[in-house]
C-alpha cells in the first residue's frame, strides 16, 4: 500500500483524488488547512491566501472550525482515500488541551493528532499533546518541520519525544531547512519519524532513508508539493524491495495498524 503521509484538504477535493491516482498512491493521510494555495492563480492572489496563516498561527477560533469541517467533510466523502488527522489547538490550558485530544481526535475516531504548527521557540508546547496522545494509544502526533520551526525547536521536540516513549513523534517536511540536524535527532530518539516532504535537497532525502531507513515515509505535503514528484523522489535515491516499500508507505501502515 502506498501511503502519502502528509496532505492538506484541497479545494476543489477532486483535484487532490486526481493527484493521487497519478502517483499511484493509494491513501493519504489528510490535514486540515487554513490558506488554500491551490486557488491562487497569480502571486497577488497567493498572498491573500496565505494571509489566513497568520489569523490561523494566532488563535482565529472561527478560521479553526471552519477548517476542521472542512476535513470532516473530506474524509465522509472518501473514507478510503483520506486517513484522517486532527489538530488541536496549542494556544489554550493544558487541561483544555488534553480534553481536545479525548472528545475531537480519540473520540471522533481519527488517527492521529497534527499538523501542529507551535509558534517559533514554542515547541514545548505541544507536551500536553503527547501526554493526552500516550493516555489514548499512543496516538501517532505530526509536527510541522520546517519554517517557522527552529533548530532548537527541533531539540526540545526530541527532547519530549524522549519523555513519552510510546508516542510516534513525525517531524514533517524533513526538518526544512535543518535536515540534518533533525535526521541526527531522529537516530537518537527512536520515536522520532522523519517525513519527507517539500525537500529541496534530495540528498538530503537519501541521507534520511540510509540513516533511519525504519522511519522515514513518503509525503507530498500537496498541495505545496506534489504526490507524484514527491513519490518519484523516493523512488530515485531507492532500489525496488523492502526498503522503498517501508518508505512508501509499510512504515506508516505500521503505525497505524492498517
Amino acid at each position: 500500500m502506498i501511503i502519502d503521509a502528509h496532505s492538506h484538504v484541497h479545494d476543489p477535493l477532486h483535484t487532490h483524488l486526481a493527484l493521487l491516482d497519478e502517483a499511484g498512491v493509494d491513501r493519504a493521510v489528510l490535514f486540515a488547512t487554513r490558506p488554500h494555495p491551490e486557488r491562487a492563480q497569480d502571486l497577488a492572489s497567493l498572498r491573500r491566501e496565505m494571509g489566513v496563516l497568520a489569523g490561523a498561527l494566532g488563535g482565529d477560533a472561527d478560521g479553526h472550525r471552519a477548517a476542521w469541517r472542512e476535513l470532516d467533510e473530506a474524509i465522509a466523502a472518501h473514507p478510503d482515500r483520506f486517513i484522517g488527522f486532527r489538530s488541536v489547538r496549542l494556544d489554550v490550558p493544558a487541561e483544555e488541551i488534553e480534553l481536545a485530544v479525548a472528545r475531537d481526535v480519540a473520540g471522533r475516531g481519527f488517527r492521529g493528532i497534527g499538523e501542529l504548527t507551535p509558534p517559533p521557540g514554542q515547541a514545548a508546547g505541544i507536551e500536553p499533546v503527547l501526554r493526552a496522545a500516550a493516555d489514548h494509544g499512543a496516538l501517532p502526533v505530526v509536527v510541522h518541520g520546517a519554517a517557522p520551526t527552529t533548530e532548537a525547536d527541533l531539540a526540545t521536540l526530541a527532547g519530549l519525544a524522549r519523555r513519552y516513549p510510546s508516542v510516534p513523534l513525525v517531524i514533517s517536511q524533513l526538518g526544512g531547512a535543518h535536515w540534518l540536524s533533525a535526521i541526527e535527532l531522529a537516530r537518537e530518539t527512536p520515536n522520532v519519524f522523519l517525513e519527507l516532504s517539500t525537500a529541496n535537497i534530495i540528498f538530503a532525502v537519501k541521507l534520511a532513508i540510509h540513516e533511519v531507513p525504519e522511519r522515514t515515509m513518503f509525503g507530498s505535503d500537496a498541495p505545496y508539493g506534489d504526490p507524484a514528484l514527491a513519490r518519484m523522489t523516493v523512488e530515485r535515491v531507492t532500489r525496488p524491495g523492502e526498503l522503498r516499500d517501508r518508505v512508501l508507505g509499510g512504515t506508516f501502515a505500521e503505525l497505524l495498524g492498517l
